[in-house]
């Protein structure tokens, strides 16, 4: 099946990127990893304020709890003003982690789907592309797929500059594509394994590398959990 342009109205492409996601981690799952290793899609759009909401009121309720029983509470202390306050670029996330449970749950790989949103404002390009550069400096590998045909930004090659992979760098109008990393160090040196592919709506999806540990690997296969995607979501073939 050729891929299909998923955000053009009326389509609902951050939609069809959740379902993606769980199709990827399904067949990490079902086919490719270890049994000491576990895919989760993790999806959200927007800032999770809400979350620290909730985590400020736990708290409260534990510290009411910690005083019922007698506790001394430590005396307030209250911050002199910020210098400033600015807005924050939270990117949109669908992707897929890799946990190992080897010793505890240790991230070890993670499968980006782009989506509009991560492409839309400069903020926003540079708030991705960081967490992708972050994700490498603590040895977790990375793999990004851009099929968004509404934005005409290549985050690829701000992920590669950051990282000084400047050998990476695909065309300024390679606006869909798919790329991989993986940090490595050999000797005294950190490296990172950088492979790229460019897409085209109407060709198949590449399938890309995902590094667990060391030199053990499992095949990314964009095309056959893009089928089932929608396949579930009754997309017909044409």
């Amino acid at each position: 099946m050729a891929l299909r342009d998923h955000f053009q109205p009326p389509s609902h492409g951050e939609s069809f990127l959740s379902s993606w996601a769980t199709r990827i981690a399904d067949a990490l799952n079902d086919r490719w990893l270890p049994r000491e290793y576990l895919a989760e899609e993790h999806t959200h759009a927007g800032t999770q304020l809400e979350i620290d909401v909730a985590t400020f009121e736990a708290s409260h309720d534990a510290t009411v709890a910690r005083l019922a029983e007698g506790d001394t509470p430590a005396p307030p202390w209250t911050p002199p003003p910020a210098r400033v306050r600015t807005a924050l670029a939270v990117p949109d996330a669908f992707e897929v982690r890799v946990l190992s449970d080897t010793g505890g749950a240790t991230l070890v790989g993670v499968i980006e789907l782009v989506s509009p949103a991560n492409k839309d404002r400069p903020e926003q390009r540079r708030a991705f592309a960081a967490k992708c550069a972050g994700l490498l400096h603590q040895g977790v590998s990375v793999v990004v797929l851009d099929v968004v045909t509404t934005r005409g930004h290549n985050l690829h090659n701000d992920i590669a500059a950051l990282v000084g992979a400047d050998g990476a760098l695909m065309p300024a109008d390679a606006h869909l594509y798919g790329a991989a990393y993986r940090p490595l160090v050999r000797g005294e040196e950190t490296l990172v394994d950088v492979w790229c592919e460019r897409c085209e709506v109407g060709a198949p999806l590449p399938v890309l590398p995902l590094r667990l540990r060391g030199d053990l690997f499992v095949p990314v296969d964009f095309e056959s959990t893009y089928q089932e995607a929608c396949r579930r979501r009754r997309i017909p073939e044409r």
